[in-house]
């Protein structure tokens, strides 16, 4: 169980600090609630019995952040053409949840995105693969957003 002023990492959604763990009662049924303070301002609840579940682990070290930065210099841009499959396979690498291939692919969309322009789903997609690794990587590193966000736009 994790607790009030930790910061975990909820696929999907991103990397937050839980700011309380609260009892509500939802559909007629109480049950404890992580509340989750995210980068981007928005509040999460998690329901504290599916945490292991849903994959939520611990934001990873500054550390590891910076290999996380220096790998994202080196990925390239996946070469699968048929935009199904690859939509398929970065959507699973996202609810994975693993920073790694996050990264990868935001890499490879924004890569493809200079080449020609992203489908509207895969614009989408980059959108929120980079909101979750920007989360994550402000706070590992305790920097702001925008910062973070030039060093990613600097590897291209």
């Amino acid at each position: 169980m994790y607790d009030i002023g930790d910061k975990i990492v909820y696929p999907m959604y991103g990397a937050g600090v839980i700011q309380a763990i609260e009892e509500r009662e939802v559909f007629g049924e109480k049950a404890l609630y992580y509340v989750l303070s995210m980068p981007s301002a928005i509040r999460v609840m998690i329901p504290v019995a599916n945490a292991e579940k849903i994959n939520i682990r611990d934001v990873i070290s500054a550390e590891e952040a910076d290999r996380v930065l220096t790998e994202f210099a080196n990925y390239g841009r996946d070469e699968t053409e048929n935009w199904n499959k690859r939509c398929r396979d970065n959507m699973t690498r996202i609810r994975g949840g693993d920073i790694y291939e996050i990264a990868f692919v935001v890499k490879s969309l924004m890569l493809r995105d200079r080449e020609r322009m992203l489908s509207t789903g895969e614009r989408k997609m980059l959108t929120n693969a980079k909101k979750i690794l920007l989360s994550e990587l402000t706070l590992a590193k305790d920097e702001p957003l925008e910062v973070l966000e030039k060093v990613l736009e600097g590897a291209i």
